[in-house]
């Protein structure tokens, strides 16, 4: 079951995590490296293709009010979406290591989409900018680097169409 379908998460963001396919690592990789990263992570629907390769997972991360579904996609989709997406991260300033991210960025044809969701308490406040506070970006902002690291990939943040 994804967060999306359960009452407790809210989706906040999304993120891409963009790599070449052949840099695919395996769901057993990912288990132990999130296992590594923090233990008091719970991984739940885990997913791979035939290889083992990872497909997808849910992860929760409960100290910062947070989880995430984490999923793979490659192929043309992903090719025509980074396309887009060089063109508008080109649009802005390039400073020279965003250039070098835009031409690496041609080469990739595979990602993570990385769907960050905040956790709703019963108790919740009513003030939206007091609920901002439980919400600590901590995990996320790890994740995303750690997936970034394993792929040799780039992080993105489609919705402002800026590097992480």
């Amino acid at each position: 079951m994804s967060l999306f379908e359960d009452p407790r998460y809210s989706w906040r963001e999304t993120y891409f995590v963009l790599f070449r396919a052949d840099r695919r690592p395996t769901l057993a990789k990912i288990e132990k490296a999130l296992r590594r990263l923090n233990p008091s992570f719970t991984l739940l629907n885990q997913t791979a293709d035939e290889q083992g390769r990872f497909q997808s997972l849910t992860l929760i991360a409960p100290d910062d009010f947070a989880g995430m579904d984490i999923s793979y996609l490659e192929g043309q989709e992903v090719i025509d979406e980074t396309e887009e997406l060089i063109e508008q991260l080109a649009a802005g300033e390039c400073t020279p290591e965003d250039c070098q991210r835009l031409r690496q960025l041609s080469r990739m044809n595979a990602r993570f989409d990385v769907y960050h969701f905040e956790e709703i308490c019963e108790d919740d406040y009513d003030n939206s900018e007091d609920r901002e506070e439980l919400l600590d970006p901590g995990t996320l902002l790890l994740v995303l680097d750690l997936l970034a690291k394993m792929t040799g990939g780039i992080v993105i943040d489609p919705q402002s169409g800026t590097f992480v």
